[in-house]
């Protein structure tokens, strides 16, 4: 480990150094495949313009996987764009891309290409099409649900549930857990959030988490209570309600979501990251935006619910260099944007809840379209060719008096912000619009810092 001392901006950038990068080839494979299934198939060709003009969403990003017969050409030119035999389904050949974000592909049995698409209810899904008398494969929450939806000109549309599961097709005689499922979401959904002491937040968090594991396993247990964290921040968000009404005018909910944002205090941050390791997730890249920002990020994936998570916390140079995601951070006087955020609404795990979710649309349909209703955004933070990213306007919290007395009295903020929290209240949370092509899977450091500084609770204070 580089000693505090030595640690310099080139060690900090070397620390924080990202490896994902656009990857075009195999994104010009996913879209030739995809490009002509939409050409043959009807069902599809308007559901991908419904998709853009109803929820501002591309018929790509809702894109599973695809299942192609075992003599299709286009298998061939896989292993040439940098697809991977995938060996996490036993008996199954597929192939998976490591690089980038892509469906996976798999062969069948039969003459017809597949096109799978993701959604959160496959039920939901039929009903809000019209479509009656579509049978579904897979009992009532089975692990994998899905129901053919469309057959023409040697294309097939299915559409595809999953929870907790990367299994390409439904155990037709799975016994599910139905009641454990509906006691461990309930606990999920209803758990205590306001605590004196946050730790001990976290600590009833892990029980509800063990126990759901016990009964329904690790993956099973994550799919539960991510569900939970989006409902509890949507309640709070008028973005999110607004955009998932649409997108359930389709049937689709939130399958679409890329990342969710956390953000912690310095005291909690390593119990948040221990309790998202609980649940499966791995540590992928570390951020750290900069000597004048004051914060970084840990990223974390669950490879099997595809979960992704951001979790901010105040950060100093020389923290970068030690591993601040397991080593405990010591207190410090000073607030940056993510610990007086953590102050005036409390810890995102808890109360507050989540910072935002982020999905994937098309950028500038998704903007006009909000802002149609009334749901403005905030100026893009990010505008590469393979990466495009913003923040609706934040939602105005009110703040706890009694959290604003206690930051006065510590002279953490001044007596002119500390009214204006308590008159106006204080930026809460956002939905993030984000688009992303060539499979990049990464983030744009120097963009995430510029909207974290445009977020910053004084900031908008003082304004």
């Amino acid at each position: 480990m580089v000693a505090a001392s030595q640690t310099t901006d080139e060690q900090i950038s070397a620390l924080t150094a990202h490896t994902w990068s656009p990857q075009p080839a195999p994104a010009k494979w996913v879209h030739g495949v995809l490009e002509e299934a939409v050409q043959k198939n009807s069902f599809l060709a308007s559901l991908r313009r419904r998709m853009f003009e109803q929820t501002g969403t591309r018929l790509l990003d809702w894109i599973d996987h695809f299942a192609l017969p075992v003599d299709d050409s286009a298998l061939a030119e896989l292993n040439q764009v940098g697809y991977e035999p995938d060996t996490s389904v036993p008996k199954v050949r597929a192939w998976t891309h490591s690089l980038g974000l892509f469906p996976r592909v798999r062969i069948h049995v039969g003459k017809s290409r597949q096109v799978f698409l993701k959604v959160e209810a496959v039920a939901d899904f039929i009903a809000a099409q019209n479509l009656g008398n579509v049978a579904i494969q897979g009992v009532d929450l089975a692990s994998v649900r899905r129901a053919r939806v469309a057959h023409e000109n040697g294309v097939e549309v299915w559409v595809l549930e999953r929870h907790g599961s990367l299994a390409f097709e439904p155990v037709l005689d799975e016994a599910v857990p139905l009641a454990a499922i509906a006691k461990h979401s309930e606990a999920f959904q209803q758990r205590r959030r306001e605590f004196d002491d946050a730790a001990d937040g976290f600590a009833l968090a892990s029980q509800l988490a063990d126990a759901a594991i016990v009964e329904l396993g690790r993956d099973r247990a994550c799919e539960l209570f991510f569900a939970a964290e989006r409902d509890y921040w949507q309640r709070r968000n008028r973005a999110g309600q607004i955009q998932r009404a649409r997108q359930e005018t389709l049937g689709l909910g939130w399958a679409n979501h890329d990342h969710h944002t956390y953000r912690s205090s310095r005291a909690q941050f390593c119990r948040l990251i221990a309790f998202l390791e609980k649940l499966g997730f791995q540590l992928r890249e570390r951020f750290y935006a900069g000597r004048e920002a004051g914060w970084g990020a840990q990223v974390l994936e669950h490879r099997v619910t595809g979960v992704t998570i951001f979790a901010d916390v105040d950060l100093s140079p020389e923290e970068v260099s030690q591993d601040f995601s397991h080593e405990p951070l010591p207190p410090r006087e000073e607030l940056g944007t993510v610990g007086l955020w953590c102050e005036l609404h409390g810890e995102a795990f808890l109360q507050a809840g989540m910072h935002h979710l982020e999905c994937q649309f098309d950028f500038n349909a998704t903007v006009d379209q909000l802002d149609a209703v009334e749901i403005l955004t905030m100026p893009p933070f990010t505008d590469l060719p393979y990466l495009r990213q913003a923040f609706t306007r934040g939602e105005i919290w009110p703040v706890n008096p009694k959290r604003v007395e206690r930051l006065l009295a510590e002279k953490r903020i001044t007596s002119d912000q500390a009214q204006q929290f308590l008159s106006n209240g204080a930026i809460g949370s956002h939905l993030e619009i984000l688009q992303r092509d060539d499979g990049y899977k990464g983030f744009n450091q120097r963009g995430i810092n510029e909207i974290i500084s445009a977020t910053d609770p004084r900031r908008a204070a003082s304004m």
